[in-house]
């Protein structure tokens, strides 16, 4: 699943190409959505929250999407060349000069715009609210605190404590801390569970106007992360093996990758 600084991304290229103009042409490729006549509105600009995008035009309306797995937003000139097949289309926005076009695009709805924040409701801080303060910092913690028996990864990923973490990320902040992604929430004191907090921000922040995601800091192939997809080529800081293994409940399993030498803590059967 994307990142919320992929997100984040999509909904500054999509401001940048089309707010302040009028769409010249607007298809809604979507059963509900069909009868939607966009065309002729202005757009007023595009936002991210987490993981949702609103795209928001006159009109009080707002087209509210999430990328999910294999979501994507195309943005270029109209007569460039589709990344994807056309019935993979789910949004097409023209102006006279830009195209954007959203591929695969899941929980497709039009909102009012001022009804936006009930869709996000349920969210945790947003880990790029340009807005933020150390009070929220103390709110997650405070949200990971009241679930001791959560394995770290898997509360990381809850976007209910805290909203725009992905499985790389949280694995990588796990590798950060130096411990596994099983570890409980109970074995750690409020000082990590707040350096937690701030790894996540610090990652998706250091990645948020680029394409390439880095958690090492450096931007060439094979060097971009510490154990993330390393299972191959051994933890970039210790040259020892990776291992991978499943985390989280099992209708939601993901992939978690850790090194043993450099990460203490529990580890999960079946792990190679």
């Amino acid at each position: 699943m994307p990142e919320g600084d992929t997100v984040f991304r999509a909904a500054h290229q999509l401001d940048a190409a089309l707010a302040g103009k009028e769409l010249s042409r607007a298809e809604l490729r979507h059963p509900r959505l069909a009868t939607v006549e966009l065309a002729g509105h202005g757009v007023l600009g595009a936002r991210s929250a987490g993981k949702h995008l609103f795209i928001r035009f006159t009109g009080n309306l707002s087209l509210h999407n999430h990328l999910r797995m294999d979501g994507l937003w195309q943005v270029g000139a109209p007569s460039a060349r589709w990344q994807r097949p056309a019935h993979q289309a789910r949004a097409v926005l023209g102006t006279t000069d830009r195209l954007a076009i959203g591929f695969h695009l899941h929980e497709l709805a039009m909102v009012r715009t001022d009804h936006e924040h009930r869709l996000l409701a349920g969210l945790g801080p947003d880990l790029l609210d340009p807005h933020w303060t150390d009070q929220w910092t103390d709110e997650i913690v405070g949200r990971l605190r009241a679930m001791p028996t959560a394995e770290l990864s898997t509360a990381l990923l809850d976007q209910r404590v805290m909203a725009g973490v992905g499985n790389l990320y949280a694995t990588e902040v796990c590798f950060l801390l130096g411990r596994t992604p099983w570890t409980l929430l109970s074995e750690l004191d409020d000082q990590q569970l707040a350096r937690a907090v701030d790894l996540s921000r610090q990652l998706l922040s250091a990645n948020a106007w680029r394409a390439e995601q880095s958690t090492t800091g450096e931007l060439r192939r094979g060097r971009r992360t510490w154990v993330y997809e390393r299972s191959r080529t051994g933890c970039f800081s210790c040259g020892g093996r990776v291992h991978r293994a499943k985390h989280g409940a099992e209708r939601v399993s993901r992939v978690a990758f850790y090194c043993p030498r450099c990460q203490t803590g529990p580890v999960r059967d079946g792990q190679h």
